[in-house]
């Protein structure tokens, strides 16, 4: 998309630039927002709030160079910096200063986080502003977006791009499969096999406990994920593991929801596991989703070096290690 430079007087229309000619319209809009407003921009553009050339359009419709974008005000605030449009606006919200903030590495394009439990990524849902919204303000960095999402209670690595031109390019890596990552979940039960692959479809759905991902065979869309036990442990007569989980594709609670299905749900899930697993959970000393990711390995989209950058045992884990 243009920058704020080059688009028309009218604050609501964008124009599709060289760089994202024939890109897919839901790409291109997550390339210039943010992958954090994938879900948003999707529903927006098949609701209609998104016209292409006036018209209406779908997520996979491709854009040339010279279309225009008319984007819902809900994603103008993000997709508009130049400072005139500041200057009669209220008073903006100053989000409060992370501390002890866990870099694992950065440098002019790219930050890297170890990412704490609980730490929501973006605003909205209740909050006024997360991670992402804050740092932009911290470290003095307008660009700054998510290359990929991490649910609020998984903690671990989180890659951010400091400026467009690589965002473009690490959201390219993660969308060919050329970016991997690893996490680390403790389950319930004991897998059998200890390895192997698991291939669902999952479609979002409506239950009396709000909205969670189902596994739909029909109308869903295909989730791959690699799983490798790494150790067995036991609790109070109760079986546990530790597992290593490979995904090769991004759809939402994935790794917890094909876990769920395999009968070895994630410990500590509000969602997906069952209410005396989290129940038993807590009594051995468990807190809060028990999901972390651990690796991440991609190709620096600037100096073509390969990254492998590993986030840190989560402290909040610490009583696994002592468990017979």
């Amino acid at each position: 998309m243009a920058s704020s430079e080059q688009q028309s007087t009218n604050p609501s229309l964008f124009v599709v630039d060289s760089n994202e000619h024939d890109s897919r319209l839901d790409r291109a809009l997550c390339r210039l927002l943010g992958q954090e407003k994938r879900t948003l921009i999707v529903r927006l553009i098949r609701k209609g709030n998104v016209r292409l050339n006036g018209k209406r359009c779908k997520p996979e419709t491709h854009v040339m160079a010279g279309d225009t974008v008319f984007l819902p005000a809900s994603l103008r605030q993000d997709a508009l910096q130049d400072a005139s449009e500041q200057t009669h606006a209220p008073t903006p919200f100053i989000p409060k200063a992370i501390k002890n903030l866990s870099v694992l590495f950065e440098d002019d394009d790219i930050l890297v986080l170890d990412k704490a439990a609980g730490v929501v990524v973006h605003g909205g849902s209740g909050h006024d502003a997360g991670l992402v919204e804050t740092l932009k303000i911290q470290l003095n960095l307008p660009e700054l977006r998510l290359a990929h999402r991490l649910d609020r209670d998984t903690s671990g690595c989180l890659l951010l791009a400091k400026n467009l031109a690589t965002l473009r390019k690490l959201s390219e890596s993660f969308r060919t499969r050329d970016a991997h990552k690893t996490y680390f979940a403790w389950v319930t039960g004991h897998p059998y096999p200890y390895a192997g692959r698991i291939t669902s479809h999952l479609l979002k759905g409506q239950t009396k406990s709000g909205e969670r991902m189902v596994v739909d065979d029909i109308d869903g869309q295909e989730a791959i994920t690699d799983l490798q036990t790494v150790c067995l442990q036991q609790a109070e007569n109760t079986p546990y593991a530790l597992v290593a989980l490979m995904p090769h594709s991004g759809r939402t609670h994935q790794l917890r929801v094909q876990l769920q299905q395999q009968g070895h749900a994630i410990l500590g899930d509000p969602k997906y596991a069952q209410r005396d697993d989290i129940h038993w959970y807590k009594k051995i000393g468990g807190k809060g989703l028990a999901l972390h990711a651990w690796r991440l390995r991609f190709i620096h989209p600037t100096t073509e070096k390969t990254m492998d950058l590993r986030a840190p045992w989560p402290n909040r884990w610490a009583h696994f290690t002592t468990k017979d």
